[in-house]
C-alpha cells in the first residue's frame, strides 16, 4: 500500500508543480501526470541509489548541491521519453525537481 500512497503523494505533487509554473512545465493530457510519477517513482526506487554513489565525490565537493542539479537532469531526461510531458529549459526542470521534491516531503508530512 505505501508505493501506491507515495505514488498518488507524487502524482499531486507534480500537479501542484505544474499548477505553480504553467510556463515551464506541462502535461497535455491530464494522465501524464500519473504516467511521469510512476517513472519517476519507479527510477527513483531503482537506478537514484546507484547514481547516487557514483556522484558521490561530486555530491561531497558541492556539499551535496550537485543532487539538486542531478534531480532536475533525471526530471528534464523524462521529457524525453514521456510523450506530453515538456518542460521549458533545463533550468525550469532543475527548479521544477526542487518544487516537487519540496511539495513531496510536505505532503507526506501532512498524509
Amino acid at each position: 500500500m505505501s508505493i501506491i500512497w507515495r505514488w498518488l503523494v507524487l502524482s499531486l505533487a507534480l500537479f501542484f508543480t505544474g499548477y505553480f509554473m504553467p510556463a515551464q512545465i506541462s502535461f497535455t493530457p491530464m494522465y501524464v501526470i500519473l504516467v511521469v510519477a510512476a517513472v519517476l517513482e519507479f527510477f527513483n526506487a531503482t537506478i537514484k541509489p546507484i547514481i547516487n554513489l557514483l556522484t558521490l565525490p561530486i555530491n561531497l565537493l558541492t556539499l551535496g548541491l550537485f543532487s539538486i542539479v542531478l534531480n532536475g537532469l533525471i526530471f528534464w531526461g523524462l521529457t524525453l521519453v514521456i510523450p506530453g510531458f515538456t518542460i521549458a529549459s533545463i533550468t525550469s526542470a532543475i527548479i521544477a525537481a526542487l518544487v516537487v521534491s519540496i511539495v513531496n516531503w510536505v505532503l507526506n508530512k501532512i498524509f
